[in-house]
C-alpha cells in the first residue's frame, strides 16, 4: 500500500474507533434504560432512535447539516460562541459514523439486558448489593457478550459508512477522505487497482469482525 492509501486507512480506523467508543456508552446506557425501565413513550423513543436503520444515509445527512452545520441551530451556535466548525472535519466524519450506526449497539444492549435473569438481580439484591454495584457486577457481565457483539458491528459499520459521512466531511486527502469515500473516488476516476485494494481492505476487516460478532452472541446481535 502507498502513503495515501495508508493515511486513508488510519483516519478511517480513527473515525471508526471514536464512534465504536461513543456508542459503547450511549449503546448501554440507553439499552439499559429501554430494557429496565418502563416510562410513557418508551417505545416512540426506541424507534426514533432506530431510524438510521432505515432512513438513506443522504437524509441522515441532510439532518446533520441542519443541526451542525454553521447555519444549524447547534452548529450556528458552536461556530459563533467558540468557532467550531464541525462540517469538513474528522470530527464530522465521526458524528456522522456514530449516528449510522448506534441502533446496531442499541438493538444488542436492549436484547442483552432483557435476556438477563430478573433472579440473579434479586439474588444479589437479597445480598445486599446496591443498584451501581449490581449494574457493573451482574447484569453488565452477563449481558456483555451480546453487548461486545453489537460493538463489533458498530465497528464493521463505521468503516463503511459513506452517504452521510460524504454530505457531512466531504472528501479531503488525508483530513476527511475515508475507504468507502476513496473507494468511490477511484472508481469515479479509474483507477480500478487503487479501488481494488481499497475493497479488498474493507471486505476482509468486516469479515473478520462479523466472525467475531457472530462467535459472540449468534442468537442475539439484532432483535
Amino acid at each position: 500500500m502507498d502513503a495515501a492509501t495508508l493515511t486513508t486507512l488510519a483516519l478511517t480506523l480513527k473515525v471508526a474507533a471514536w464512534a465504536t467508543a461513543i456508542n459503547l456508552v450511549l449503546g448501554v446506557a440507553v439499552g439499559w434504560l429501554l430494557a429496565r425501565r418502563s416510562f410513557f413513550g418508551r417505545e416512540l423513543l426506541d424507534a426514533v432512535l432506530t431510524l438510521p436503520f432505515v432512513l438513506p444515509p443522504t437524509v441522515l445527512g441532510y439532518y446533520l447539516l441542519v443541526v451542525i452545520g454553521k447555519r444549524g441551530w447547534l452548529g450556528g451556535w458552536l461556530y459563533q460562541s467558540f468557532g467550531i466548525n464541525l462540517i469538513f472535519t474528522w470530527q464530522g466524519a465521526v458524528i456522522a459514523a456514530t449516528i449510522v450506526s448506534f441502533p446496531l449497539v442499541l438493538k444488542s444492549a436492549r436484547a442483552a439486558f432483557e435476556g438477563v435473569d430478573p433472579q440473579l438481580e434479586k439474588a444479589a439484591r437479597v445480598l445486599g448489593l446496591g443498584e451501581l454495584a449490581l449494574f457493573f457486577r451482574v447484569t453488565l457481565p452477563m449481558a456483555w457478550p451480546g453487548i461486545l457483539a453489537g460493538t463489533l458491528l458498530v465497528f464493521a459499520r463505521s468503516l463503511g459508512e459513506f452517504g452521510a459521512t460524504l454530505m457531512i466531511a466531504g472528501s479531503i486527502p488525508g483530513r476527511t477522505q475515508t475507504l468507502s469515500v476513496a473507494v468511490y473516488e477511484a472508481v469515479q476516476a479509474g483507477q480500478d487497482p487503487a479501488a481494488n485494494t481499497l475493497v479488498v481492505i474493507i471486505s476482509v476487516t468486516c469479515i473478520v469482525v462479523l466472525l467475531v460478532a457472530g462467535r459472540l452472541a449468534p442468537f442475539r446481535v439484532v432483535r
